[in-house]
């Protein structure tokens, strides 16, 4: 991506790196005011934040939290809710956000002083011991209370900490990206299964009952005398291309019964229970909300993860910058010993010096992780970007092409009532009208095939968009 675009990002995303030149011994007097290293800026440029392409299927507005409600469908609501309740990998997300903030609080408290309270009790009986003058048994008992403070002079828990903290907010971006693809998932299977049903009760069944009454009337032909064996050949082997049932459209039901299970934690086999009054899929009543460049790169999750990646590898910069520097941390202990008490201080400073090499060596390692992290940011970008203007095209052709075939299927029940009307006036053979019948028939399964295409396509696009869920939006 372009670095040197004046358009940039809002502040979340878009930062600058002032990189401190100070030589050690000036970091050495400026220690206490040493920041934690700011991330390389991610800069997207002007082509990026602007609009997209705009065909007739979008409209230049704000994607809603809860895309799936344009639909206006309480079956597929119901269906979303439960499934972001129950589903099995959201489970191990929740789980693996709920430790990475753990190790945040973990990192966080290691800048505060650590406290440690010993005791021990003991008694000495003197009968067992030759020398002994007495023979009263005596009792030791000791207490202490210790504490241990890293000073920090450095930055290094303090770039530590705010690493755990970019690493919690990332996790929380993979969140909200496998909340966007379990309810894309969840609509698709939903879409999947009502176009499928749609096109087995409609589509190949009106095929396969225009197919047989062409076959019996060329049969009833042949008995009279009007045509030759040839044509019933021709009419059986047509109709074998058109089955009165279809397996790949009832294979794909079936598939979407079970990924609806298997998306609320439930096993395949209860799918099978399932029953669902869906006719056709669902479609939106307008053009769909795609907003802008610069809505997408705010919205989508994997972007907001690459950009918190990118600043944690930088965070940890400042922890590797900080090993060339001298650790000081301040001991103390109080001890009560059998009744006298006693108290210590002590710094210990400890500072990998003359040979460095290992310590710069992490710190080089530090800088290339940031530059990956960098990287992979441009990557998302990229991907998020050409993911939507893919799927806008795909929208957009399919679209036209469901217009198309919706005019093509008018034509064929105009010639099929037309075929009907001459052949009640006797003006044509019966055939005409069967002919008509399987024309309009297979139109219509056409038809059945491109609005589930296109419902597919819309689903596509959203989950492109990242569902339009942000991280303050999401809830547990």
């Amino acid at each position: 991506m372009a670095r040197n675009s004046p358009i940039r990002l809002p502040p979340h995303i878009s930062r600058r790196w002032h990189d401190p030149s100070l030589g050690p011994a000036v970091a050495l007097l400026a220690s206490a005011c040493m920041n934690v290293p700011a991330p390389s800026p991610t800069i997207a440029p002007p082509s990026a934040t602007g609009t997209f392409a705009r065909p007739p299927v979008a409209l230049i507005a704000a994607v809603p939290d809860d895309w799936w409600r344009l639909y206006d469908d309480p079956v597929l609501d119901g269906l979303v809710r439960s499934t972001l309740t129950a589903n099995a990998d959201l489970r191990v997300a929740y789980a693996n956000l709920d430790g990475a903030r753990a190790v945040l609080r973990q990192a966080r408290a290691a800048r505060l002083p650590q406290t440690t309270i010993e005791s021990a009790l003991g008694v000495d009986d003197p009968a067992g011991q030759p020398s002994a003058s007495g023979n009263v048994p005596t009792t030791d008992y000791d207490i202490a209370a210790t504490a241990s403070w890293d000073l920090d002079l450095f930055g290094r828990l303090r770039s530590a900490a705010t690493a755990a903290g970019a690493d919690a907010e990332a996790q929380a971006a993979v969140v909200d990206g496998l909340r966007v693809a379990v309810v894309a998932d969840t609509v698709l299977a939903y879409v999947d299964l009502c176009g499928s049903t749609r096109a087995i009760a409609t589509g190949t069944r009106e095929v396969a009952s225009a197919q047989d009454r062409s076959v019996a009337l060329v049969r009833e032909q042949l008995r009279a005398g009007e045509v030759s064996p040839l044509e019933v050949s021709a009419s059986c082997d047509d109709r074998s291309r058109h089955p009165r049932r279809h397996p790949p459209f009832e294979a794909q039901r079936a598939n979407a019964l079970y990924r609806l299970a298997t998306l609320q934690g439930r096993p395949p086999a209860e799918a099978r229970a399932y029953r669902f009054a869906c006719t056709a899929a669902p479609r939106l009543r307008g053009a769909a909300p795609v907003g802008d460049g610069t809505a997408l790169l705010l919205r989508r999750p994997d972007v907001r993860e690459a950009e918190r990646r990118l600043a944690a590898a930088a965070a940890r910069i400042g922890v590797a910058r900080a090993d060339l520097y001298p650790r000081v941390n301040l001991s103390g202990a109080v001890e009560l010993l059998s009744g006298g008490i006693s108290a210590a201080v002590t710094p210990l400073v400890s500072w990998a010096f003359p040979n460095q090499a290992p310590v710069r060596a992490r710190l080089e390692q530090a800088r290339a992780t940031e530059r990956a992290a960098l990287a992979g940011w441009d990557v998302a970008v990229l991907r998020a970007l050409r993911e939507v203007e893919t799927t806008l095209a795909a929208c957009d052709a399919e679209a036209r092409r469901n217009r198309d075939l919706a005019t093509a299927l008018r034509e064929a029940q105009a010639y099929a009532r037309r075929a009907g009307a001459r052949v009640r006036l006797g003006d044509a053979p019966e055939l005409l009208q069967v002919d008509g019948q399987r024309a309009s028939a297979s139109a219509t399964l056409q038809q059945v095939q491109s609005d589930l295409a296109v419902a597919q396509a819309e689903v596509a696009l959203f989950r492109a968009l990242g569902g339009g869920w942000r991280t303050d939006a999401a809830t547990r």
